[in-house]
């Protein structure tokens, strides 16, 4: 019988709805990150650096993209006899069929999975972090405390930390107290949402709260252990760990990649990134271009500016464009003599010549300000935006847009231009 010791299941279903258009036709852990990474890549490349051989990725919402990035998992060194990735989309079975209807729910209807392994361990991440970790190390620590559960917990702002869930512990690490989201907070140690079990402590408390409507590890299944019993720790990680989950967030984490040094560094050669890359020629740029502090992907032609800007694979600039502080991903062109300030734009979007994207006073976005904010100019997927318009800041653009749809040639800051179908 095949024994593994370890093995992870990474949650990879989520919508990401704050990242607004990014997410409309892809999971947020297919997001392209970095210019040339997904923000799977991460959680993906961690597991093989760490000795993990065999990760079930559980897809739920748009897969496509997801699947097709994975394959059979050539780029992690994942594709294995034994073990291996396998994609796991929720599956019709004899009886009342489901979606994954909460995270732990996810993993219960995975137990056969699980189980073809007989695994000692069972490590759950999620799929929409940017970090590196040693997962080994947690397995020593969960191992040296003789722990059922351990979390992986980072210290947060104590202001910040009503957003998580929050893990009081004793001084020997143990958890004695966990608040979901808690009003006021005792304690600033926020859960990463990766935890490792013993497998017969899961798989026991995934039967027993099966029937739990949207089964949730924070509210269901680490108070059910803990009540049970069962020691749980708190393991402390110390790295650069980044949530991107909003549009900010996602934008800063991007724009931390290029600072003079780096703190989260791709270029290690010890803890690489694995990504599945397309055969592209080399990066183009003419006489005329400048480039300043940026990341520029392979196969992209630069004939104008880019300064503190991330660049995917496959872009062209053209003559006399302008780009800055902005994040442009794979196949997207612009065209000559257009201005980009503060843009995320999606895979294979087209921009006019002569265009101004992000200009003027903020004003708060009229349909989602809690998305569309910071100043940000989005832009959905394979958007076409004509020549000669003037786009203000907090817009969101998606959809084959034409004159006609900006009046005077102007988007006001806050406007939300969304052509049918593209919601």
């Amino acid at each position: 019988m095949i024994k593994k010791e370890m093995i992870a299941m990474l949650l990879a279903g989520g919508q990401g709805s704050r990242l607004g258009v990014l997410t409309s036709k892809m999971a947020k852990p297919a997001v392209s990150f970095g210019g040339k990474y997904r923000i799977i890549d991460f959680p993906l490349s961690n597991c093989i650096n760490s000795g993990i051989d065999t990760v079930g990725v559980l897809t739920q919402y748009q897969p496509l993209r997801l699947n097709t990035h994975i394959g059979i998992g050539i780029p992690w060194d994942l594709d294995r006899n034994i073990g291996g990735v396998t994609v796991l989309p929720p599956y019709e079975k004899m009886a009342n069929s489901e979606w994954y209807t909460g995270t732990a729910n996810a993993i219960y209807q995975n137990i056969d999975y699980m189980e073809t392994f007989n695994p000692e361990y069972v490590l759950i991440l999620s799929g929409d972090h940017i970090y590196k970790m040693d997962y080994e190390v947690m397995l020593d620590y969960h191992k040296a405390n003789n722990a059922e559960v351990t979390i992986a917990v980072m210290p947060v702002p104590m202001e910040e930390a009503k957003r998580f869930g929050i893990m009081i512990t004793d001084d020997k690490g143990q958890i004695t107290e966990f608040e979901e989201k808690p009003e006021h907070p005792r304690s600033n140690l926020a859960s990463m949402g990766i935890y490792i079990f013993n497998w017969k402590t899961l798989k026991e408390a995934l039967i027993a709260m099966a029937e739990q409507p949207a089964l949730d590890f924070g509210k269901h299944i680490i108070p059910y252990c803990h009540k049970n019993g069962a020691p749980l720790y708190a393991y402390e990680f110390t790295g650069y760990w980044k949530d991107v989950g909003t549009l900010e967030s996602y934008w800063q984490a991007n724009m931390e990649l290029i600072d003079i040094v780096p703190e989260f560094n791709l270029y290690e050669e010890y803890w690489k990134i694995y990504t599945k890359a397309d055969a592209l020629p080399p990066q183009y740029f003419s006489n005329d271009s400048v480039v300043e502090r940026s990341i520029i992907g392979e196969g992209s032609e630069i004939y104008g500016q880019v300064y503190n800007s991330i660049i995917g694979c496959g872009v062209t600039i053209g003559k006399d464009a302008v780009v800055r502080d902005s994040i442009i991903m794979n196949g997207t062109e612009i065209k000559a003599g257009a201005s980009l300030n503060k843009v995320i734009a999606a895979e294979n979007v087209e921009i006019g010549e002569n265009t101004t994207i992000g200009v003027g006073d903020e004003a708060p976005n009229e349909t989602d300000p809690k998305i569309y904010n910071a100043g940000l100019v989005t832009i959905g997927e394979k958007t076409v935006i004509p020549g000669n318009v003037t786009i203000g800041k907090n817009t969101v653009i998606s959809g084959i847009t034409e004159a006609q749809d900006y009046p005077n040639s102007i988007l006001d800051s806050g406007r939300t231009l969304v052509k049918a179908g593209d919601e």
